[in-house]
């Protein structure tokens, strides 16, 4: 099993930066993708950015050129660095992880792909 934690939501300005992290404990020798989804209300959960432990990285179209994801595989975290927020990146973002590597496709298609959940933190963008 592998636990994941959330950290470093809040509530930010249009146009501002915030940066998530997620700490990732129990067998995480298995944990070859991580990644960040979010959920915003009445929303389906999206995917945001994965990276594979090669340091592939994969981005909705949503968030590229201003979010970027980046693991320390030593401490087994997960980050997230949000730049330029906007409004409609309000949601729970939550982290994610799994044993395999997948197509980028089925990460965007289907949320439930990876194995592993954390609880999620709320992220608000204030216009």
């Amino acid at each position: 099993q592998v636990q994941l934690v959330e950290s470093g939501g809040g509530l930010v300005q249009a146009g501002e930066s915030l940066t998530l992290s997620c700490a990732a404990s129990g067998s995480v020798f298995r944990v070859n993708t991580m990644g960040w989804y979010r959920q915003a209300s009445g929303n389906q959960r999206e995917l945001v950015a994965t990276i594979t432990n090669g340091g592939t990285a994969n981005y909705a179209d949503s968030v590229k050129g201003r979010f970027t994801i980046s693991s320390d595989d030593a401490k087994n975290m997960v980050y997230l660095q949000m730049n330029s927020l906007k409004p409609e990146d309000s949601a729970v973002y939550y982290c994610a992880a799994d044993s395999h590597i997948f197509d980028s496709d089925l990460l965007s298609s289907d949320w439930s792909t990876l194995g592993y959940w954390g609880s999620g933190t709320q992220v608000t963008v204030s216009s």
